[in-house]
């Protein structure tokens, strides 16, 4: 009996401690789920405290004031311009070849060097056509010996026709070999100035004022005219144009003002379309508009004496047609488009005195670039919101760049507004403001 009490005893008091461990991952578990619900309860009530005590805090709040950047309408002129794609291209791209064959001696010219019209790139062997222009001036002098003897036997022969010495057919003939040496002499001329202009030829010049390229013969080899690729090529790079086009829709406008004698201002940007490379001047037009694409092709040269354009550069083309006066003008990102009043528009957010907005339909002009022309809507001073439009509405009160912050409606202190403006960093943001120049 006593060793059954034992045993029960025994056995109960290690009942819990065997019950814990084999329980533990179960508790382990309820034990977590229990402290997420206390976590997720204290969250709950926090936020809703903090929008008991700042109902119109920060930027979101239904009455508190939102941070805005803003931009005064101002009057000014405005450019009426018309965006291309357009590719640098020479005025004149000329392949350099020999007109005679014979051995190259000697290169003149470094790869990449500008050069002048009338410079000497390369120079041919003329040993042989220096002896074929004394060939020919010998037999011009041979001639001109021959004709001149002749003649003085012309003359004689018609003393003695007159005297009857001598038939007339003798004269006839003699006045014959006359005319054929007269003949010889204009013959050798021609071949004393073709072995002239031969000579000549063993110095290649450029022909035009450009950049020349990698040339494409070396010194010592036997070149000929019919050498495809050339010595080397040569592009005027100073002026240099580049083509573009338009739509037709600007066609019947640009012809107008080329009319008109109008010159037209061309800017060439680069790829990105953000560094200008250069201004330049409407040149001329195509006779045609090509119908496969609806466009017509527009040349405008470029003075390049900066070399900033090079051949078949691709560029982003700028031209100037018109030039709009006296206009409002405000920034682009100030214009919105929806329907605050039941129909479609687009519209401003107006700052009153008062630091709230009033929505104001507006009549859109011309755009240039980030700048656009207001027909209607507004007037001259007026302020207009370009950033932070998304969270307003009409009647909507705002914090204007650099201004104190407005106590939100219902606040009754300053310390709730401050803490929520602890609380949202950017309230207190100084916002980029895109004022139209």
């Amino acid at each position: 009996m006593v060793n059954e009490s034992d045993n029960g005893v025994t056995a109960g008091a290690h009942g819990p401690r065997d019950f814990l461990r084999t329980n533990r991952v179960a508790l382990l578990v309820i034990a977590v789920v229990v402290v997420l619900i206390a976590v997720i309860v204290l969250m709950v009530k926090h936020r809703s405290q903090t929008a008991v005590t700042s109902p119109g805090s920060g930027r979101g709040g239904q009455n508190g004031p939102v941070a805005v950047a803003v931009a005064t309408v101002t009057a000014g002129d405005i450019q009426i311009r018309i965006p291309a794609l357009g590719t640098v291209t020479t005025l004149a791209n000329v392949t350099v070849r020999t007109q005679i064959s014979g051995t190259l001696q000697k290169i003149s010219f470094t790869e990449g060097q500008l050069v002048h019209a009338g410079d000497v790139l390369a120079q041919i062997d003329p040993r042989p056509y220096e002896a074929a222009l004394q060939t020919a001036q010998g037999n011009l002098r041979r001639d001109q010996s021959l004709l001149t003897n002749a003649r003085l036997d012309l003359t004689r022969y018609e003393g003695l026709v007159k005297e009857d010495s001598i038939a007339a057919q003798q004269l006839d003939t003699q006045r014959a070999l006359v005319e054929q040496y007269v003949g010889s002499i204009e013959s050798d001329e021609g071949q004393v100035k073709t072995a002239q202009v031969n000579l000549a030829y063993t110095r290649i010049v450029s022909p035009v004022s450009g950049r020349v390229g990698i040339r494409q013969v070396d010194q010592g080899n036997y070149v000929t005219p019919g050498d495809t690729n050339g010595i080397v090529v040569v592009n005027q790079v100073q002026p240099i144009s580049v083509i573009f086009s338009i739509p037709e829709d600007n066609v019947s406008a640009l012809l107008k003002k080329v009319r008109e004698g109008a010159t037209l201002k061309v800017a060439a940007y680069d790829r990105s379309d953000a560094v200008k490379l250069a201004d330049g001047k409407l040149s001329t037009l195509d006779n045609a508009i090509d119908t496969t694409t609806g466009t017509v092709k527009l040349r405008a040269q470029f003075e390049n004496a900066d070399g900033s354009l090079f051949p078949n550069q691709f560029v982003n083309v700028s031209l100037l047609l018109d030039l709009l006066q006296n206009q409002l003008i405000m920034p682009i990102s100030a214009v919105r488009r929806g329907a605050p009043n039941g129909v479609v528009s687009t519209f401003v957010y107006l700052v009153n005195a008062d630091r709230t907005v009033a929505v104001r339909p507006v009549t859109l002009g011309t755009v240039d670039g980030e700048r656009v022309a207001v027909a209607s809507g507004v007037a001259a001073g007026d302020v207009v919101v370009t950033e932070g439009g998304d969270r307003l509405r009409d009647g909507a009160s705002v914090q204007l760049p650099a201004a104190a912050p407005v106590p939100a409606v219902g606040a009754t202190s300053a310390a709730p507004a401050a803490a929520a403006a602890k609380r949202e960093p950017g309230a207190h943001r100084r916002p980029r403001t895109n004022n139209a120049q």
